[in-house]
């Protein structure tokens, strides 16, 4: 059983929370939130609730510690865990720059700690089947791949807030939706040397916009583009095309949503589109369940560290290219 500690407790924390309930390897002994109107809540779910982040790292019960936090305060809280001696499992993105990824990411490796990110899609089942296909080149030659995630949970807030900012969150949807599309790529197709992107605001009136898109160029010679809109109802879609096929998921609900179906097409060369309905799985517990897996030496979390820092690289890039209208190259 590995003990841990969530700091946070906005929609996200809370979310966390419930979903851990009665796991099987994971036990939530306490929350860091400093609205202590919070602190009711966080005890009726079974946890102690605490005032500070440094609060967690001191208590010697806590063996690792889940970051939902506000993404600017991710880098100097991973670092610290680090420091702490602490696993930690941090919501995305994991930071802001490239430098600041490469100094969580290295704080630790040097630790000897194993670092978690909140891309639940690699556990998805429809992302499984299609990162299968493209592994073992049964769509052929990867041509090009098209992406959609988008939603209006919040569109509601007030447009002074940290997650409207543009100094704090730009690239519109690229900090809540867009970076999960990215790392999804990165993990199907390799690096990414090219970017070019555009932010827009069309509804919102928020400092940071209400849409993304942008267009990438893989190392291996394919490509892909991709939205991530702030207030339109729930989409969510991924396809990838190939000299011998292609595959498309499409998801009735957000991942956060249990019981939502994923429609699931695979079209092989000269044959029809073959049709199934997927079941809806738990992506966000299947991933924190292998970071514990990790963190207690039960094997290796799937993810690299030129991974982590390379999404950023690409977030980065998305955030250069939109301000100046030109194609920028991560890194």
């Amino acid at each position: 059983m590995l003990t841990i500690a969530i700091a946070g407790f906005g929609w996200w924390g809370s979310h966390i929370l419930t979903r851990l309930q009665g796991h099987d390897s994971l036990r939530v002994v306490s929350v860091a939130e400093p609205n202590a109107a919070l602190h009711a809540d966080i005890r009726a779910m079974g946890a102690e609730a605490v005032d500070s982040y440094d609060s967690l790292l001191a208590d010697p019960r806590v063996q690792a510690v889940v970051l939902t936090t506000p993404h600017m305060l991710h880098e100097d809280q991973v670092v610290a865990a680090a420091a702490a001696g602490k696993h930690v499992f941090c919501e995305k993105p994991l930071a802001m720059t490239v430098a600041s990824a490469r100094r969580a990411v290295g704080a630790c490796r040097d630790a000897g700690v194993v670092l978690g990110i909140g891309h639940e899609l690699r556990f998805d089942p429809a992302m499984q089947r299609l990162k299968a296909l493209v592994s073992g080149g049964e769509l052929g030659v990867v041509m090009h791949a098209e992406a959609a995630f988008s939603h209006n949970k919040l569109a509601g807030l007030p447009a002074d807030g940290w997650r409207t900012s543009k100094d704090l969150s730009p690239g519109a949807g690229m900090t809540g939706m867009g970076i999960h599309l990215t790392d999804l790529m990165i993990w199907l197709f390799g690096p990414v040397d090219r970017v070019q992107a555009q932010v827009r605001d069309r509804t919102l009136g928020w400092p940071t916009g209400d849409m993304v898109v942008a267009q990438l160029g893989f190392a291996a010679g394919n490509t892909a583009h991709f939205q991530a809109i702030l207030n339109t109802p729930h989409y969510m879609r991924f396809a990838v095309f190939g000299s011998e096929g292609w595959a498309e998921a499409r998801y009735a609900s957000h991942p956060d949503t249990p019981g939502g179906k994923i429609q699931w097409s695979l079209c092989r060369k000269d044959g029809a589109p073959q049709n199934e309905v997927l079941d809806w799985s738990d992506a966000v517990v299947a991933n924190l369940t292998a970071f514990g897996r990790a963190a207690q030496g039960q094997g290796d979390y799937p993810w690299s560290d030129a991974e982590l820092i390379g999404n950023i690289a690409v977030y980065e890039a998305i955030v250069r290219s939109s301000d100046s209208g030109e194609t920028v190259r991560p890194g």
